[in-house]
């Protein structure tokens, strides 16, 4: 997984976890890889699983917009740690490649 160089601040961070969470789920199943992918992701962005509670109370929507106000390099890296967890598993599954692209249509990154 790469690891971000540019400092993220809470409200980012809070909006990447619940955007990242949904790739995760998107199909259907949690593998033992996306796991270890986001133990990483959560080591390097340096939160804990309250972190993730909080950032799960947020809605879709309030996520999106978050970061939709981020700068483009932010946004890159963003994109850069969902198709990291999307292959984390080993295989990219279609809901995740659609959820990915509404992802990047949405927040402004082509």
């Amino acid at each position: 997984m790469t690891i971000p160089t540019l400092p993220f601040s809470l409200a980012e961070k809070s909006a990447i976890v619940k955007l990242m969470y949904s790739v995760i789920l998107a199909d259907g199943h949690v593998h033992p890889g996306e796991i270890d992918a986001f133990k990483q992701f959560m080591h390097a962005f340096d939160f804990d699983s309250n972190f993730i509670q909080q950032s799960n109370a947020i809605s879709q929507e309030q996520g999106e917009m978050i970061l939709t106000n981020m700068p483009t390099e932010k946004k890159k890296i963003f994109v850069q740690l969902l198709e990291d967890m999307a292959k984390s598993d080993g295989f990219v599954h279609e809901k995740e490649i659609a959820l990915i692209l509404n992802f990047c249509t949405t927040i402004g990154i082509g």
